[in-house]
Formats: structure tokens, C-alpha cells, sequence
């Protein structure tokens, strides 16, 4: 993987990490019930799902580009439009409401790891995020192996830190969250629908 497509990669996965989904939500929640030190089991957990679902994403692609070389022109552009749609759907969509109480019962580390585990691969709409998302960064002249590893590993470790960050900082980001939620969500789909115009043509 270029450089230089490895640089906008790690913008775009920083960006995206930030945008409010199941489980930012679900880390930013169990941060402030639990404390940030075990919300790491319900991090840990969303990133090995999230590694799960971009590795079937890159067998698909990889199965297409040996049936169709010219496949990934179609895939880039198929995406490009995939994330300006869901650009539009998260302009739209209404603010966050968390519905957590504090009288929630307290969950060991491996209930916490595997909802967070389950959040990120019971989500059907990641997969295809991932499979809309991904081929704007591939080189088909290189190893598709290698280029899983370095997108899984970027992805995961951006991920990881972000959420855990959210953990920490619960208290103080979900009062904001919830009263700024509506604006956030347009300035994420908005750069959801930018990437979704640029990307293809980058």
C-alpha cells in the first residue's frame, strides 16, 4: 500500500471512527457505567469484530477482482455512491439519545467483550460499508494479503483509541452528545458524502 493512499486512509478511518455508530455508542455507554478500565473489554471485543468483517469484505473483493479485473473501477465508484447515500441518511438522522440507566446490572469482561463483539458483527450494514469503503484504497498491482493488514490493523488501532477515549471522557461527552447530537450528525454526513465524491476520482 502507497504511502500516500495509506495517509488518506488514516484521515478517512479517523474521521469515520468519530462518527457516531453501535459501538462508539455502546463504549461511550459502558464507559461511564463501569469505568473506562473495563469498558476495554467492550472495545477489545468491537475491534476483533470489526477485523472479522473487513477480512470477509476483502475475500469478496478478492474473489471479484479474479473473476473481473476491471471490478474495482466498478466496486470504487459503486461505493463512492454507497457513502453518499449514507451521508444523506446520517444528515438526516435525529440526535443521539442514550437510553442507559444507572441502575443497569454489572456485566463481567466477557459479557462486555462479546456485546461489543456482537454489536460490530451483527451489523449487516458494516459489511457493507466495509465492502464500499475499502476498494477506494486498493492496489490491485500489490498484495492483497499485505493491504488487509495494514487497512485491518490502521482501522483497529484508530478505532480502539477513539472509543477509548469516548470511555474515558463518558461523563463529560454523552451530555454533549445528546444536546449537539443533530448538528454533529450533519457534519459527519456531510464528510461522508465528500468522501463518497472524492474518493472514487482520488
Amino acid at each position: 500500500m502507497a504511502l500516500h493512499s495509506w495517509l488518506i486512509y488514516l484521515i478517512a478511518v479517523t474521521g469515520l471512527s468519530l462518527t457516531p455508530g453501535p459501538n462508539t455508542l455502546l463504549a461511550l455507554t459502558h464507559g461511564a457505567l463501569h469505568g473506562h478500565r473495563r469498558a476495554l473489554c467492550t472495545i477489545a471485543g468491537g475491534a476483533v469484530g470489526f477485523i472479522a468483517l473487513i477480512a470477509l469484505s476483502m475475500l469478496g473483493i478478492s474473489a471479484l477482482l479474479n473473476a473481473w479485473a476491471p471490478a474495482l473501477n466498478v466496486l470504487k465508484w459503486a461505493g463512492g455512491l454507497y457513502l453518499v447515500w449514507l451521508g444523506i441518511q446520517l444528515w438526516r438522522a435525529p440526535g443521539v439519545r442514550l437510553r442507559a440507566t444507572p441502575d443497569m446490572p454489572r456485566l463481567r469482561g466477557t459479557q462486555m467483550f462479546s456485546q461489543g463483539f456482537l454489536s460490530a458483527i451483527a451489523n449487516p450494514k458494516a459489511l457493507l460499508f466495509y465492502g464500499a469503503f475499502l476498494p477506494q484504497f486498493i492496489d490491485p498491482a500489490r498484495s492483497l494479503l499485505v493491504q488487509f493488514a495494514i487497512m485491518a490493523g490502521t482501522f483497529a488501532v484508530i478505532e480502539f483509541a477513539v472509543e477509548y477515549l469516548l470511555a474515558r471522557l463518558a461523563h463529560r461527552v454523552r451530555p454533549w452528545l445528546e444536546r449537539s447530537g443533530r448538528r454533529f450528525n450533519k457534519v459527519c454526513g456531510g464528510l461522508f458524502a465528500l468522501m463518497g465524491i472524492a474518493l472514487p476520482t482520488t
